[in-house]
Order: structure tokens, then C-alpha cells, then sequence
């Protein structure tokens, strides 16, 4: 239950004075919230401020400030055809004319009548050497003035919402902020000269200096740290609450390693002999696992994963590999079923295509034990499967799934060891940020035998000439990959589609051109991608649907339209589609010119290194932590407030205070505790606090 102090923070939006339902909707998009509250308002903060303190005679005014001028009406000059309207107002000391574009006249002359005193604030300069506001940011009255804030919070909008309406419904939510009890070490708190949570809330969205919402403001940095902490304490109670569980012993015998070994074409790196070890460790032990594997592309996490689940099926255990798209699971599938054949292990797919008597047939083997390692979708989870003995799991691409996921399938077994995999390397900062609760094994090396991919930038000016290059590489009898960054042409973005790009190079190669992209149907993409495989269509036009792990050795090609478009992490994956075989590989990523710096930097990193992780830490620093994992659409909890390429050090900090905290004071009953069981709830972290009250 959430503390009734809390209530009036969680109440909805509409409950402020101002907000009626029609605003739900953007405020909704604003908050990327379907039905906002208040919190979520006051955790939206300014990004900027105007500092409107200057309130200067007209005589004292600097050009190209913003100022705030006491005048008086003199005059109305009207403008004929496209003239703009004038205003001209006067203080003892000088002229100032006020100019409107497409405003109505009688608006203006209601705003500004002839003889009265006004307010103008707003940006003034010069032109032809007199005194000029353009469209005043206020004309206010005595009354209006005094409402006037000297120092204006800035925050980002949305269309339907006026900087005054979010301002406003931001001053009421600031009103309903109670004084809590402090949640931070004291002394903590007054080496760095922390305000309280609620004084720093009240400063930010009324500050009163510009600098107060400077993202490297203390006012900000406290509010970070109380997101960070949140995020930290819910990581480590819900990782000592797995390990409060007892674990089995899932290491087994090594027989059935030892036949998948034997089976490989080729030898294990030391990267993957490494996080073996480390995982054949976590496999014995009396605790549960729960452990991140993040490697670059194609450096080998089936396998790692395969023969970790070959050590619980040992064990007399069940294994399951969950992936977050049917294509993934399939080819999971497809590279596993030899191995596994080999060593003799029985498996079984289930994705959402798997029904009818073929299913519940699978389901009953499953429940018998007949079915030792079970490969799928999200369907894996639901409801209706059931495990005889499931012991090892492994999520595939963990950022696609939401921790209510991975306890849901930890549900389905006993003392389940958790292997949860990446192929997208995550700067350490992240690793820290959203792995907290996991230990990390890295692979860093790829399979012997694998030729650099040859990387180059080109202009689409030189279209032509890519598709000559791809034709010639087509009747050489290699694959190539034909990336584009949407599905169909937008009105509003000028991108190259995929079903254009399609009929284009179809018109050219005819029948060799194939199409993949995510709203087909699962059927067809996978027919596609067979296609593509076996060379019935040796060129496949794709959206970002064959991002993450589809292999095809014999592809040698990746043309990536509109590069500069894409994420550097994205790119890296995208150009991990080939070189996958012995075979030289080239990328071509197609730019639309002028580049602006950030796309200019990304792609020259693209030609540097294809080392993924030194790739994820310039992401990092060019994009930061929201882009860089697409929390947005992600299970992710991507940060409000904290940015952790900012708040590193307070990251490390967190780490430390949420450790020794859950060792102290396990299930939060002391004084602080009590406190930072409503910091869990201000930042969404309630599940953490379920879990202790539950255990």
C-alpha cells in the first residue's frame, strides 16, 4: 500500500485547478503517461529559464537582451498589404516600437490601448537605430506584472500545450508537495549542501536564478540521486531476495558439453571459455544465478548459452532460452538443433504460431519432462506452460523485456539460474545503471576466421554506382542486405522506404530482390528470410527487422541508406549481419549530405573500429543513456531526471548507499528505512517494496 502522504502526488492530472479532459491527451504525450499525474508533472522540469529580473529604463535598455519595460501607449500605426502594426510607447527617457506580424488589430488595441500604462517583457533590440520589441513575450497590466515571475521556468512542450498552461498546472502540482521525512544520510547531504526533495522541487520549477536549472545544478544533482538511489535500492533488494531463495546445484557432469563441443566447427574463444567458467561457477553455487552475458556482434553468446543449459539438462533439470521476436527464436532454433542433435538433448520451439493439437501436444511433453531445453517467444511465460523441473533460463536481448517478465518466467521453476544476454555492448555506466542487480561476463573476441569488414561512407548522390557494385557482387554469387529506415513514405520525413527501394531494385535485378519488414506477417518474413538464405532472392531489402542476431554467413553486403539517420549501436549491429563467414565483407553507409557534426562523428567512428564496446561509449557521449538503450521503448526504466553519463560519480555513490543499506536494514522498518519506502513509490519502484513486505 502506498503511504496516504503520498496520495495527493499520485492523484490524476485533471484533478489540478485548469486541467480538463481535453488537455489529458497531450499532457498524456507530454508525460509519456496515458493517464498522467501529478508527480509526473512535477518530475517533468525545466530545461532552461529566462531571466526577466533587467527592469531598466528605456534609456538604460542593452540592446539584444531580454528586458521588462515600464511604458505608455502613444500611438497605433496600422500596416497596409504585409507592413507589420506598430506600437509605439514612450517612458521620460525614450521610444520603443512594439511590432506585430498577423495579428488582429482589434487584439492589439485591446492589449495596448492609446494612454494607458503597460509592462512589456520580451527580447529588445535596435533597427535603423531606434528601439524594437517583435511580439512581446508579455504585455501585462500592474495586476499581471506582479504575477510576472522574475525568473521563468522553461519546459518542453508538446503540440496543444502552451508554455503558460504547462507552467501554470506545473505551479499547482508544486502545491501539493508536503514536507517528507528526509530520506538521504544527513551528513551526506550536507557535505554536498543538498536541499531537501520538496525544496528542490519548489526551486526548479520557480527558480531563482537561471543557473538553478542548469543540469549540473545541486537542485538537479539531488534529485538525480534520490532517481538513482530509487532505481539502485530496488536493484539490490530484489537481487537479495533471489539469493535469499536457496539455489540448486545445477552444475552436472559435463557429458553433454562435452558432445556439443566436439561438434563445433570451431574452437571456443577465451572470451567464452572465461564466462563459462564463470557461469559453471554460478551453476554450483547454493545461490541462484542471475548473470549478464554481453558480447559483440557475433562473438559467440548461443553457444555460451547453449552449453550452460547443457550443464543444468545434466543436472536432470529443464532449460529455456526466451527471445524478444519469432524471427530470433527461430534462428535460436536453427544454429541449436545440430548442436543438440549431436549431443542428443531434446528440444522444442513455442512462439505465438505454435497452436492447436501441435501445441498441446509440445505443452504436455514440457509438463512430463520430455522436452529438455525449450526455445521461444514471450509465450514461453504464459499461462498454460508448464515445466516439470525448469532450473536455467536464458532472455535473450533483456533490454526488450521488463523485470515483471523475467520474474514471470522464474515462476515457472524452482530456484531458477537466470542467464540474461545482450548483443548490443552497454558502457560500464549502463552496465552499472541497469545490471546493478546482476553479475557481468563480456565477450570481447570473435571466432577465429572471421575477416574485418571493409566499412566505407558514400554519398546518395552516387546511388547509381552502389547499385552497379551490389549487381556485379550479386553475379559474383554473393548475398547483400539493403537497409532502409522506414516502412513506407512519410509525408513528413523524407526517408527512402522500403517498398520504394523494393520496386526500385526490383525494376533492376527482377527476381532476386527480396523484402523483410516488422508488419508483414510472421510467415512471410520468415519465408523471406529463407529465401535470402538458400539465394532465391540474393538481395533482401529490410527495415531494422534484421537488426539483431539474423544470420546468413554467405551475406557480404550491407548497404545502409540514410546511415546518419541511424544510432552508432544500431549501425554496429546492422553492419554484425555480415562477416559472418571467411568471406571479405563490405558496408556501405549511404549519407545524405550536408552532414550535420553529430552524424559526421558517428559515421567516421563507424570506419575507426568495429569494436562494439569502444562504439557504445562514444553512443553514450553523443547521445546519452535514453537513446542509447531505447529505454523509450524499452522495458527499461529509463531516468527522468538523472543522466548517467552526467551523474556518473553519484551512480558509484548510489551503488555503495543501496548496498550497505539493504545489508543494514533488509527490510526498510528503521527510521530511514521508512523514509526511502517512499522514495521506492515516487520513482515507480513499488515492486521492490511488494517484495520485501511479501517476504
Amino acid at each position: 500500500m502506498r503511504p496516504p502522504v503520498l496520495d495527493p502526488l499520485f492523484a490524476p492530472l485533471t484533478s489540478l485547478k485548469g486541467i480538463g479532459p481535453k488537455l489529458v491527451k497531450p499532457f498524456g504525450k507530454l508525460l509519456d503517461r496515458a493517464e498522467p499525474r501529478v508527480i509526473d508533472l512535477l518530475f517533468h522540469l525545466p530545461y532552461a529559464a529566462i531571466d526577466r529580473r533587467a527592469r531598466p529604463k528605456l534609456s538604460e535598455v542593452q540592446a539584444d537582451t531580454i528586458a521588462t519595460v515600464k511604458v505608455e501607449v502613444d500611438r497605433h500605426i496600422p500596416g497596409r498589404g504585409r507592413a507589420p502594426f506598430k506600437v509605439i510607447a514612450s517612458d521620460d527617457t525614450n521610444t520603443v516600437e512594439i511590432v506585430y506580424f498577423n495579428i488582429p488589430r482589434d487584439r492589439i488595441e485591446t492589449m495596448l490601448p492609446v494612454g494607458e500604462t503597460r509592462y512589456l517583457s520580451g527580447h529588445i533590440g535596435l533597427y535603423d537605430g531606434r528601439l524594437q520589441m517583435v511580439h512581446p513575450d508579455r504585455v501585462l497590466d500592474e495586476k499581471g506584472l506582479a504575477d510576472l515571475p522574475e525568473v521563468e521556468p522553461v519546459h518542453s512542450l508538446t503540440e496543444g500545450l502552451g508554455a503558460g498552461i504547462v507552467r501554470r498546472a506545473a505551479t499547482g502540482a508544486v502545491a501539493r508537495l508536503a514536507e517528507l521525512p528526509e530520506w538521504q544520510d544527513a551528513a551526506f547531504v550536507a557535505a554536498r549542501e543538498f536541499p531537501s526533495f520538496t525544496a528542490a522541487l519548489r526551486l526548479l520549477h520557480g527558480p531563482a536564478e537561471p543557473s538553478d536549472v542548469a543540469p549540473e545544478s545541486r537542485l538537479r544533482a539531488r534529485l538525480a540521486y534520490d532517481e538513482l538511489l530509487a532505481h539502485q535500492l530496488a536493484l539490490v533488494l530484489m537481487r537479495s531476495e533471489m539469493k535469499r531463495e536457496a539455489g540448486r546445484n545445477n552444475s552436472g557432469d559435463g557429458r553433454l558439453r562435452a558432445k556439443i563441443e566436439a561438434a563445433l566447427p570451431f574452437q571456443l574463444t577465451n572470451s567464452q571459455r572465461k564466462a563459462l567458467d564463470e557461469i559453471g561457477h554460478d551453476l554450483a553455487d547454493e545461490t541462484r544465478m542471475l548473470r549478464l552475458l554481453q558480447g559483440d556482434v557475433g562473438s559467440g553468446k548461443t553457444v555460451v548459452a547453449l552449453l550452460a543449459a547443457a550443464a543444468a539438462i545434466e543436472a536432470g533439470r529443464q532449460a529455456a532460452i526466451m527471445a524478444p521476436t519469432e524471427i530470433l527464436a527461430r534462428q535460436h532454433y536453427a544454429r541449436i538443433a545440430p548442436l543438440a542433435d549431436a549431443a542428443g538433448i531434446r528440444y522444442a520451439i513455442l512462439t505465438g504460431r505454435e497452436r492447436g493439437p501441435a501445441r498441446d501436444k509440445l505443452l504436455e511433453e514440457l509438463a512430463a519432462g520430455g522436452i529438455d531445453l525449450l526455445i521461444g517467444t514471450h509465450a514461453i511465460f504464459q499461462v498454460g506452460v508448464e515445466f516439470r523441473d525448469l532450473g536455467f533460463a536464458v532472455v535473450d536481448e533483456q533490454h526488450r523485456f521488463g523485470v515483471h517478465q523475467r520474474l514471470a518466467l522464474a515462476a515457472k521453476g524452482d530456484a531458477v539460474d537466470f542467464l540474461v544476454m545482450t548483443a548490443t555492448p552497454i558502457p560500464r555506466t549502463l552496465v552499472l545503471t541497469y545490471f546493478g542487480d546482476m553479475d557481468v561476463s563480456e565477450l570481447r573476441e570473435k571466432p577465429a576466421g572471421r575477416s574485418p569488414i571493409d566499412t566505407r561512407t558514400v554519398s546518395l548522390d552516387r546511388l547509381d554506382e552502389v547499385v552497379d557494385a551490389v549487381g556485379r557482387a550479386v553475379a559474383d554469387g554473393a548475398r547483400a542486405y539493403w537497409i532502409c529506415p522506414l516502412i513506407e513514405e512519410s509525408e513528413l520525413v523524407d526517408l527512402a522506404a522500403a517498398e520504394d527501394r523494393f520496386r526500385y531494385l526490383k525494376e533492376r535485378f527482377g527476381k532476386k530482390v527480396g523484402l523483410v519488414h516488422g508488419r508483414m506477417r510472421a510467415t512471410e518474413r520468415d519465408e523471406a528470410m529463407a529465401d535470402f538464405a538458400s539465394g532465391k532472392t540474393p538481395v533482401l531489402v529490410s527495415t531494422t527487422v534484421v537488426e539483431v542476431g539474423v544470420d546468413v554467413p554467405e551475406a557480404t553486403v550491407m548497404v545502409i541508406e540514410q546511415a546518419e539517420r541511424f544510432g552508432l549501436a544500431q549501425l554496429h549491429q546492422l553492419r554484425g549481419r555480415v562477416g559472418r563467414g571467411r568471406d571479405q565483407s563490405t558496408c556501405l553507409l549511404l549519407y545524405k549530405a550536408p552532414l550535420g557534426e553529430t552524424a559526421r562523428r558517428r559515421l567516421a567512428k563507424m570506419r575507426e573500429t568495429d569494436d562494439g564496446f569502444e562504439i557504445a561509449e562514444e553512443d553514450l557521449a553523443l547521445r546519452g543513456e535514453g537513446e542509447v538503450l531505447g529505454t523509450r521503448q524499452s522495458g527499461l526504466p529509463g531516468f527522468r531526471i538523472a543522466r548517467p553519463e552526467l551523474h556518473r560519480d553519484l551512480l558509484e555513490t548510489a551503488r555503495k548507499d543501496a548496498a550497505l543499506i539493504a545489508s543494514r536494514d533488509p527490510a526498510l522498518e528503521t527510521e530511514r528505512g521508512r523514509a526511502l519506502r517512499l522514495l521506492l513509490h515516487l520513482f515507480d519502484r513499488d515492486e521492490a517494496v511488494r517484495l520485501i513486505d511479501a517476504g
